[in-house]
């Protein structure tokens, strides 16, 4: 089993954020070229679905005892796909509050 580099995961993770942060802020530059949002939204649920089977796949393999596969590759894919899954249910319900709230303005 290969060693857990701490260093190494603190690096990628605030990689992540920073990368998460500017795609935050040049969303509205992605609206206003015209970009499709139920493509948008389609893409995002297609990668969160392949993070997920990734991480199943990863899970049998080790359950089967595949001497290629490490047991922190295991947890990381599945933290991956979990978090993914939790951002996206967010997005989800964020969508469905604002549709709620159009719905409810006064004409």
């Amino acid at each position: 089993m290969a060693d857990i580099d701490v260093n190494q995961i603190m690096v990628q993770m605030r990689a992540m954020a920073a990368a998460a942060q500017s795609s935050t802020v040049a969303q509205p530059a992605a609206a206003t070229s015209g970009a499709d949002f139920a493509s948008l939204l389609k893409n995002s649920v297609d990668q969160v679905n392949a993070t997920q089977q990734q991480s199943t796949g990863l899970a049998e393999a080790f359950a089967k005892g595949d001497p290629n596969t490490d047991l922190t590759e295991v947890m990381v894919a599945m933290q991956k796909a979990s978090l993914s899954f939790q951002a996206m249910t967010t997005v989800r319900n964020k969508l469905v509050e604002a549709y709620k709230d159009v719905m409810n303005m006064p004409m």
